[in-house]
């Protein structure tokens, strides 16, 4: 899986305790599913799941790992399209200028095979697809230079950098299942699922700013660019109502008291935006709850410390370590 701000890997054991612990929870909704790494966690105990995420890369990976049933799968087919794009021989064009040359985050060759490879995906069948762009955005993160978010790229080449990029078929998973891109207010009260996780941004760091080479690679749209790390010119136009602190609270409140499921699972950070006693005040007015709250290892960043743009570190992070709540709350009838 690649590598992402506020995965739920580490916290994934727990969330799973307390699903198990409810009854009768038979479909899931993952409001912001993210590399999907929750939804999986729970296609694989047989449950039918509803991945969903406003940035088209994490749709493409929740069509791949939630939505794709591994039995209906054609392994030939895609066994031979990946052997095929392995094969192209790299041609420059719009990601090896923008994240090569002029930002360093894929060496020459790999950004070039990005590009050839990017468009050959486009002439494989659609339903293989998602499931190529996937292999292709695993097999980048792979080859990367950064610290694991797209905001800055390395100042000196990472070693994994020099390596060829390989393309590889992704685990796939038995079962059906389904993956959006809609906004998370608007699709809320139409949730039809015994459960909804929520695992919404917490602070001011949006995704799409993040993970932004990735948005570009699956919409293919060559957009231009911004600043050193050349992202994208719609992050400074496509904010979410979660990321700023004079909405976030609101926010949070219209999206659970939307909710019409049984159960409710909910994670956050206790460096949010949100405070404890509010999501207490919104968890309460719609059914009873219980909380814990887990020992979590901070942002890749945080160990890395405050450095200026010509590298030099010139701040002290105040900890290395916070903590992440789970709240489980059931429905009042």
């Amino acid at each position: 899986m690649i590598k992402y701000l506020g995965s739920k890997r580490r916290l994934i054991p727990d969330i799973l305790t307390r699903v198990e612990a409810l009854e009768g929870v038979n479909s899931v909704c993952d409001l912001f599913s993210g590399t999907s790494r929750v939804g999986q966690a729970l296609k694989r105990t047989g449950r039918y799941v509803h991945a969903n995420d406003h940035l088209a890369f994490a749709r493409v990976l929740a069509e791949t790992f939630v939505a794709t049933d591994s039995h209906t799968v054609d392994y030939a087919a895609l066994t031979d399209a990946i052997a095929r794009l392995n094969r192209l021989p790299g041609q420059p064009g719009y990601f090896a200028q923008k994240f090569s040359e002029e930002a360093q985050f894929f060496q020459a060759e790999n950004a070039a095979r990005m590009d050839t490879i990017r468009q050959a995906i486009e002439k494989e069948p659609e339903e293989l697809r998602p499931i190529l762009l996937t292999s292709l955005m695993l097999a980048a993160d792979r080859v990367d230079s950064t610290t694991g978010v797209q905001m800055a790229y390395l100042k000196q080449w990472a070693p994994r950098s020099f390596e060829p990029m390989v393309l590889q078929t992704p685990e796939l998973l038995p079962g059906p299942g389904v993956a959006t891109q809609v906004d998370a207010l608007e699709l809320a009260p139409n949730i039809d699922a015994d459960l909804v996780y929520l695992d919404p941004p917490y602070n001011q760091h949006r995704y799409v700013g993040n993970y932004h080479v990735w948005e570009t690679l699956v919409l293919n749209d060559e957009p231009e660019t911004y600043g050193k790390a050349n992202k994208r010119i719609d992050v400074r136009t496509r904010p979410s109502v979660f990321n700023q602190k004079r909405t976030a609270r609101e926010a949070l409140a219209e999206l659970i008291g939307s909710l019409r499921c049984r159960y409710l699972l909910l994670s956050f950070n206790d460096e949010g935006y949100v405070s404890l006693p509010e999501i207490e005040a919104m968890l309460g007015a719609w059914g009873e709850f219980q909380a814990t709250a887990i020992p979590y290892r901070r942002y890749v960043g945080a160990s890395i410390g405050i450095h200026n743009r010509e590298g030099e570190k010139v701040g002290q992070v105040s900890h290395l370590h916070n903590h992440e709540w789970l709240f489980v709350a059931k429905r009042s009838r």
